[in-house]
């Protein structure tokens, strides 16, 4: 058991986390997809528009995706290996990738753009998403929800108190809206079934999205994941399960 622990080890500690697309974890990982189909449902807006932004693009995965592109889009990116790997998939497609902070203001000015798109946000600056949306523009957002993942969460950390478990609540998403002066037009809420195969697929997850267990390392958990490892080996797949919405709001025209 101990080598084959240690391979997989070997193996999800070398492979790069660059970018914002899973594919290393196939045949090691599922996750059930939301029913309402976040990259069509953006195609189906950019096609409608002439100017678009997409916040934190990741590696530009999802935007390159989505179909053809309005004449102008723009994307902005926080994390350098990002940055360049979203440049080079949506340069050629007539997107610029501009470098950003993610903290306010947006690099752009008043009203701007007709449709503003976000996966998986970080934050949401729902006052400078308001700014830069024309009247009659709108929102698109698949957003991570309450809660998701936390049986692995949970798993390395122990038990999370209320308030950590309620964060990220779309109730909350709707209200920050409302506040910004946008109007919620659609929302949508789904919890979906998550399986780790091997915990190669398990160290691999929570190295590419660092906020879910702060401050991972296999040093650090070693022994944790040898434990999993072994319950893997027992009993299955570790089962989880994430939390998506989806939120479509509007800047009213004037």
């Amino acid at each position: 058991m101990t080598p084959h622990f240690d391979q997989l080890v070997a193996e999800a500690e070398s492979v790069s986390v660059d970018g914002w697309e899973f594919s290393w974890l196939d045949g090691r990982a599922t996750e059930q997809r939301p029913s309402w189909g976040y990259q069509r449902l953006l195609g189906e807006r950019l096609g409608g528009v002439r100017a678009a932004l997409d916040i934190q693009t990741g590696g530009g995965e999802v935007l390159a995706g989505a179909g053809a592109l309005p004449p102008l889009m723009a994307a902005t990116e926080s994390w350098p290996p990002n940055i360049a790997k979203a440049t080079r998939l949506l340069h050629p497609k007539g997107a610029v990738v501009v470098a950003d902070a993610d903290e306010p203001p947006l690099p752009f000015g008043d009203e701007a753009f007709d449709l503003v798109s976000s996966r998986h946000p970080v934050t949401v600056w729902w006052e400078e998403i308001a700014r830069v949306l024309r009247p009659g523009g709108s929102y698109l957002s698949q957003q991570v929800g309450p809660a998701s993942v936390f049986e692995l969460v949970e798993y390395f950390l122990g038990p999370q108190p209320p308030e950590v478990r309620r964060a990220r609540h779309p109730d909350d998403a709707v209200a920050a809206a409302g506040a910004a002066g946008l109007e919620v037009a659609d929302l949508r809420s789904e919890r979906l079934r998550t399986e780790f195969h091997d915990i190669g697929a398990v160290i691999y997850f929570l190295r590419k999205v660092i906020w879910m267990v702060p401050g991972f390392t296999v040093h650090r958990y070693r022994d944790r994941l040898r434990e999993l490892h072994e319950q893997i080996d027992r009993e299955g797949p570790f089962v989880a399960h994430t939390a998506r919405f989806l939120i479509e709001a509007r800047k009213p025209e004037r």
